[in-house]
């Protein structure tokens, strides 16, 4: 009985070896290779995984400061782009505007000029500056040119003759010192309306 029994049981192993411990062995094998290669993914992956198992709340507050973080250097860095100077020590906006000052105070002695000397000519070009305007400096040139040379050479020679005369005039320490004291009077009178006076005591 007890042979009968040994022999079937051994019949049984040779009959199903995916039963015995040689299919055990290799199951095994894989699930450890295919473990590995999962917690090496998650390693090497910039995923954020999620799971019933983590908390939400901290997870959210955490994505909501990285995001907060961001926000800020972005905006940090647009307030140096637009503060920080752009101007890198070429002022070519201020020349800009300095031409186009003197065109306009060209055009207005040019126009003192004409009213005594050129009636005609006065009326002529006080209703071409009503339609254009001098600041706009060589766009009004063009377009005085295009309609009478003789005035937009006359205008461009004056302009250039006040910008000479301004230079021989013009004194860089002083326009400093004036800015400079400008600076302490607006910050004095700044610095008055903001002082809390005491109350008169009309008792004493």
């Amino acid at each position: 009985m007890i042979r009968a029994i040994a022999m079937a049981m051994t019949a049984n192993t040779i009959s199903y070896p995916s039963f015995g411990l040689l299919a055990e062995t290799k199951y095994s094998l894989k699930t450890r290779k295919r473990k590995s290669k999962f917690m090496n993914s998650i390693s090497n992956s910039d995923l954020t995984l999620m799971s019933s198992f983590l908390d939400v709340g901290s997870y959210a507050r955490m994505k909501c400061s990285s995001f907060k973080n961001r926000k800020q250097k972005n905006l940090s860095k647009l307030i140096v782009n637009e503060l920080g100077g752009q101007y890198e020590e070429v002022f070519n906006d201020v020349k800009l505007a300095l031409r186009n000052r003197f065109t306009k105070k060209a055009v207005r002695t040019v126009l003192y000029q004409l009213y005594e000397m050129n009636p005609p000519q006065y009326i002529w070009l006080h209703n071409f500056i009503a339609e254009n305007d001098p600041e706009e400096g060589k766009l009004f040139l063009r377009n005085l040119a295009k309609e009478n040379q003789d005035l937009a050479e006359r205008v461009m020679i004056t302009r250039l003759h006040l910008y000479g005369k301004w230079i021989k005039q013009c004194d860089h320490g002083e326009i400093y010192k004036e800015i400079s004291d400008e600076n302490l009077e607006l910050m004095r009178e700044r610095l008055l309306e903001t002082i809390v006076w005491p109350a008169d005591d009309k008792s004493t």
